[in-house]
């Protein structure tokens, strides 16, 4: 009768308020079922004003309290809730609304000692009883989770953490329960979480089991909440006397803990990575030097063993990693693996061990190649993630550090440091310090990048891109490459960039700011030809640009390009094509003119921005490389990052010759129910009308906090349109998830600009209240006429 006593309630609430799906638990604890409230908005639920409620979860992510509920038979109801807010891979959201009804009571308290130590571990515990519901947790598990044990207490791990982390480890409670074993979960349940979770059955003095005790790994304090090898691992991979035990020692500290089953496969000698003659054009010679699977079962069928020779041809994962210089990661299903993998005995681990995923790391110090690393997880456990990558990379370097110990040192320069390609190094510490570290916050695109440095000793070139938020919600995209190489390149790239970023935040159009990015480059070429007559591409001239607008409300985007490739465009149902874009000249011949071009971009679209190192390949023609682009984009990716791995893998089987820059967007839509427009009249008694349509709009949008501020800006902004421009006049309102963006518009090209107001002026106040009130705010000049615009943080106080 216990275990029926405690029961969750479940319910979904889509972004607009309207109750998507009723659990039984709700039913039974509020009496609707589902078909009489499916459908209906949920604050008919509430025993108090809805729109409280709107202000308490904007701009949050989760929110847990008390909540104030009407029973069908009229009750009132006082629940303790826990919403988590979700967003599908779709870019659907909704909320997760849960509450655990429980008669049961508070379990005993153990001896003062015992109480202490589980409150005070240092490690995250809670303990869950045979239904799987929390009924304890210690003090370090609520900060990991940022909720009381009151909060989560009857809840089950799904509940608490929605996820599929906590849908594994919750399978790993089951069996710990049922089978009286401790279980471990290779699950990072958050953040503050490390990824293995330790699951012990809690059994009487009888070894009956009564419940589960849930204990999380806890990341370094150096990592920022990423989980980090101590240093005795770090130093184990690292500091072994030969090759044999430095690759022996890489297979036990990340298996199981990285991998089911991992090898490692050494060069005869170091291939110095800076070589003209890069790898991947011919077969590559490797030798097994370990292999280690879990359970430790690697008999004859895994094939090669340790200290034998393998031939990996051209177009194989190994080979391809070292050609790269980089870690590449593979489906067994692909058909590079599942080739080679039937056909190279080297490969046969891969077949017995039944990995379904692939990860190929190369062994580098410094400008060498010392071999490739090759990790596979069977199915069942999670794909690899950037966490994973992050930890097979330190691995393996410090792996290839210990074996580079066993060999023949390079020759040293002076002080007795090695003697590499110092200016190489410095040229690419130039150009890493100038190119975007982090992608900056906006909810237009989903974007990922790729940036591949050339491999030649003429050194690092020019490519850049950048993504810079602009009014509107629009974003800018821009992918460039500086003829040349070198420091020189890098530093021109770095001052058109710059120039780039300064003319976009002025809104000029596409073809107007290549037309100032082209009079820019003529000045440097004038300003280095001066000093040096030799230098006369220093300047940039000849550097091609490609620059673009993606507005998410309209869904049009506006493009121009100064001699770059052009941009290809993927539909949301997989079809590719390239943009008619004008070629238009590159930049630094003066006198030409550029022409832009406006496309709708349907939701869920992407648009591929590169340069054109992506087509230099030496095997293959460029007709070669465009069908194996336009098939690498055509085909589902399961994120962006995947899809940028994917085509870099199918153009490229060597280091490249030129710099590659790769820029992919997913486009999304700003709908009509989060963007509102008025006609306004060129009247001052307008104004009274443009207060009151806003008034009542935020109060649709659930954001009645903001009205105040909002009304004061639109106020002055509409009466300095009416005063100072001309109609048409127009007010648009743009909710963003965290920001509020109001627009005044009218055909008036005058630019207005706040002064300095004495005492006794009448105005002259406006704009320097708008500025005071706004986050950020500016003006935007169109064909005809100009925007002024104030945006507004939803979440600072």
């Amino acid at each position: 009768m216990e275990r029926q006593s405690t029961y969750t309630a479940t319910a979904t609430i889509d972004e607009h308020g309207i109750l998507t799906s009723w659990s039984e638990g709700a039913e039974r604890l509020l009496g609707y079922d589902s078909p009489a409230v499916v459908g209906r908005p949920a604050t008919a639920l509430l025993a108090a004003d809805g729109s409280t409620a709107r202000r308490i979860v904007a701009g949050r992510e989760r929110w847990n309290g008390t909540v104030p509920l009407r029973h069908r038979d009229g009750r009132l109801l006082e629940l303790g809730v826990l919403a988590h807010r979700r967003t599908s891979a779709a870019g659907v959201t909704d909320w997760l609304v849960v509450s655990a009804v429980t008669a049961r009571q508070q379990p005993p308290r153990g001896e003062p000692l015992e109480e202490w130590t589980f409150l005070q571990s240092p490690f995250p515990l809670a303990i869950f009883d045979a239904d799987l519901r929390l009924v304890r947790a210690n003090r370090r598990m609520e900060h990991a989770l940022a909720l009381p044990e009151a909060a989560v207490r009857g809840l089950r791990l799904p509940h608490i953490v929605p996820g599929v982390a906590s849908e594994e480890a919750d399978r790993s409670m089951r069996q710990a329960l049922e089978s009286g074993r401790p279980q471990e979960a290779q699950a990072r349940l958050g953040p503050q979480f490390g990824r293995t979770a330790v699951l012990t059955p809690l059994k009487d003095a009888g070894g009956r089991v009564h419940a589960v005790c849930l204990s999380a790994q806890v990341p370094g304090p150096d990592s920022a909440g990423r989980s980090r090898p101590s240093g005795e691992i770090g130093v184990r991979a690292g500091t072994a006397a030969d090759q044999a035990r430095a690759a022996q020692e890489l297979g036990e500290v990340t298996v199981p803990r990285l991998a089911d089953v991992m090898a490692v496969d050494l060069l005869d000698s170091p291939r110095d990575t800076d070589e003209d003659s890069a790898p991947g054009t011919g077969p590559v010679v490797l030798r097994r030097a370990a292999l280690r699977v879990v359970p430790d079962d690697a008999g004859p069928a895994y094939g090669t063993g340790v200290g034998e020779a393998i031939v990996c041809p051209a177009d194989s994962p190994p080979a391809q990693c070292l050609a790269a210089g980089r870690p590449l990661l593979y489906e067994t299903t692909d058909p590079v693996v599942t080739e080679w993998a039937a056909a190279d005995p080297g490969a046969a681990w891969l077949r017995a061990s039944g990995a379904r995923a692939l990860l190929a790391v190369p062994l580098l110090v410094q400008d060498s190649a010392l071999g490739v690393a090759l990790f596979g997880r069977r199915p069942g456990r999670g794909d690899f993630d950037p966490e994973d990558l992050r930890l097979a990379q330190e691995f393996t370097a410090r792996a290839a550090a210990g074996i580079r110990q066993a060999l023949p040192h390079r020759p040293q320069g002076e002080g007795g440091a090695p003697a590499y390609p110092r200016a190489r190094t410095t040229t690419m510490a130039l150009q890493q310090s100038l190119l975007p570290h982090t992608l900056p916050d906006q909810a237009a695109l989903e974007i990922a990048t790729r940036y591949l440095p050339a491999a030649t000793r003429a050194g690092v070139g020019g490519d850049w891109f950048d993504v810079i938020p602009l009014s509107g919600a629009r974003v800018a995209l821009v992918v460039g490459d500086v003829v040349g190489h070198g420091i020189r390149a890098s530093a021109t790239m770095g001052r058109l960039r710059t120039a780039v970023r300064t003319l976009a935040d002025v809104d000029l159009p596409a073809d107007e700011l290549l037309t100032h990015l082209d009079d820019l480059v003529l000045r440097l070429a004038a300003d280095e030809g001066s000093t040096d007559p030799a230098a006369e591409t220093a300047g940039g001239i000849g550097t091609t640009c490609l620059y673009a607008v993606y507005d998410p409300v309209s869904r049009h985007c506006t493009l121009a390009r100064a001699g770059h490739p052009p941009p290809a465009a993927v539909s949301p149902e997989g079809a590719v094509r390239f943009l008619d874009v004008p070629a238009g000249p590159p930049l630094g011949l003066g006198g030409l003119p550029f022409e832009a071009v406006e496309t709708e971009l349907p939701e869920g679209s992407l648009l591929v921005l590169y340069t054109n190192g992506l087509f230099e390949a030496r095997e293959h023609d460029i007709d070669e490389a465009l069908d194996k682009m336009f098939a690498a984009l055509g085909r589902p990716a399961k994120s962006l990052d995947a899809l940028c791995d994917r085509v870099l893998t199918a153009l490229l089987s060597h280091r490249p010759d030129d710099d590659i820059a790769l820029l992919v967007a997913r486009t999304r839509v700003l709908h009509e129910d989060r963007v509102a427009a008025w006609e306004l009249r060129h009247d001052p008694t307008d104004v009274y009308r443009a207060r009151h349509l806003v008034r009542d709009q935020l109060t649709v949008w659930g954001l009645e906090e903001a009205t105040f501020p909002t009304e004061l800006m639109v106020s002055e902004l509409v009466t300095n349109a009416i005063r100072y421009g001309r109609p048409p006049i127009q007010l648009r309102l743009i909710h963003q998830d965290s920001t509020l963006l109001c627009e005044v518009y009218d055909s008036s090209g005058t630019t207005p600009h706040m002064r300095r107001a004495r005492i006794f002026d009448e105005g002259g106040r406006g704009l320097l209240l708008v500025a005071q009130l706004a986050e950020r705010w500016g003006t935007r000049h169109d064909r005809v006429g100009k925007t002024v615009w104030a945006e507004q943080s939803l979440t600072a106080g």
